[in-house]
């Protein structure tokens, strides 16, 4: 087609008119930008009200040492932000008090534990029979709230655990008892067992070794036994309300030399001669603030104790000893306080076969509160064991037991109460 002028100058004048509204409209984008910068910096120094716009804030100070890098500023208090300065902010408080752990003691107990004890603890011969019957529980069913009840258990298991041994010869009496048997004595709540007596090497070596480890497996603590003297006199230890007892076993009935404990033999620790006894009880001094020395001394079948029990009781609290609990005769004997401390002579029987012999079948738990210096108030709760299960007794034949008990006590200076606690008699002092 041919080039004509005419045409071009139209082309001219369009063009100049489209540069001309272009150039119109981007200068109203640009007067529209400005009046909006404008208007905001005169409405932000006005103090009207706050910007929907982010406030710069000044530079980050470091955070002060334990301070979290992150940790958002709360807002300053009076500032108009159209919402309270603690929306959306916990309101400070208070720091709790920091929780005790679990097993820290309340002020009402923390200076005070609890001790029971109980007398001779026969699992063999017709016990088992009545165990194999009835099940393990059988024997403690109709006491073991009183033995759970405190903090500490302890008492004399009076026979071998073992499926093995060598029956011992010229004995009238040689018991066995089953391992399964000692789950009872765990579910009442015996915490510890002395060994140190007449009947535990009653299997020999292999039966007491076979009984250490049983206890052992059922989480028993045993004393008065080992595979020599220096294991056979050393202490268990229990620990609760922040007071540590030891617990210490020895026999003064050996049937034969051989049973004894020495340098390097096997069997019990004894104390014919108390030299070893003393020592042991110095050394548990050392480490605990209460020490219990749990003996088997005495006559059988005799309420009073022999003048023996008296004085070994004393010697051993002239060690150091706070309570000397006995056992052996079978039958219950009185109370003494000697030099502000406690030896209860005999608690009798516990679980074991009586032959109906009534004064055998007298018993109960001896319950000792004290406190971390060794002081200790006394208890004694009657019970009467029936076909080997103590229970306790009714109101009439317990007040008659605690009777007879403060009379048997009686010539130590020492009461038993009508509720059971044992007591300084009137015009009483400790020797």
């Amino acid at each position: 087609m041919t080039y004509s002028r005419t045409q071009s100058r139209r082309k001219t004048r369009r063009r100049a008119r489209i540069l001309f509204y272009v150039n119109f409209m981007l200068l109203a984008v640009v007067l529209g930008v400005g009046a909006l910068v404008v208007y905001e910096r005169m409405d932000g120094s006005e103090g009207g009200q706050a910007s929907q716009a982010p406030v710069e804030s000044a530079p980050p100070t470091a955070p002060a040492q334990g301070q979290e890098q992150d940790q958002e500023p709360l807002p300053t208090a009076g500032e108009d932000s159209g919402a309270s300065a603690t929306d959306g902010v916990e309101a400070p408080s208070e720091e709790p008090p920091e929780e005790l752990p679990a097993d820290t003691p309340n002020d009402g107990d923390s200076q005070v534990v609890n001790l029971a004890f109980v007398g001779d603890i026969l699992l063999a011969a017709r016990v088992e029979e009545y165990i194999t019957k009835n099940g393990v529980d059988y024997p403690f069913l109709k006491a073991s709230s009183l033995l759970q009840a405190a903090d500490i258990t302890a008492g004399n298991l009076e026979n071998p655990i073992t499926e093995r041994g060598t029956p011992a010869e010229d004995k009238t009496y040689v018991f066995k008892g089953k391992p399964e048997s000692l789950q009872g004595i765990k579910n009442a709540g015996i915490d510890v067992l002395t060994l140190a007596n007449n009947h535990t090497l009653d299997q020999g070596w292999e039966g007491l070794s076979d009984t250490m480890d049983y206890l052992d497996d059922t989480g028993i603590d045993h004393v008065g036994s080992g595979n020599d003297a220096t294991e056979a006199y050393t202490a268990a230890f229990r620990e609760h309300n922040g007071i540590r007892v030891a617990y210490i076993g020895v026999t003064n009935v050996v049937p034969v030399t051989e049973w004894k404990a020495d340098k390097n033999h096997p069997g019990v620790a004894e104390t014919y001669d108390t030299t070893r006894a003393v020592q042991a009880i110095k050394d548990a001094k050392e480490l605990a603030d209460i020490v219990v020395v749990m003996v088997h001394w005495g006559k059988e079948k005799v309420q009073q104790p022999i003048e023996k029990q008296t004085t070994v009781g004393h010697t051993f609290i002239d060690a150091g000893a706070d309570l000397v609990i006995g056992s052996h005769p079978h039958v219950l004997q009185g109370f003494e306080r000697y030099k502000g401390k406690w030896i209860a002579y005999s608690l009798g029987n516990f679980v074991f076969t009586s032959a109906g012999d009534r004064l055998t079948q007298e018993t109960g738990i001896l319950e000792a509160a004290c406190t971390k210096q060794g002081e200790c108030s006394m208890k004694f709760n009657p019970m009467l064991s029936a076909y080997a299960q103590p229970a306790p007794m009714d109101a009439e034949e317990g007040a008659a037991l605690l009777s007879k008990l403060s009379e048997l006590s009686s010539p130590y200076g020492v009461e038993v109460k009508s509720d059971g606690s044992i007591v300084p008699g009137e015009g009483a002092s400790s020797p």
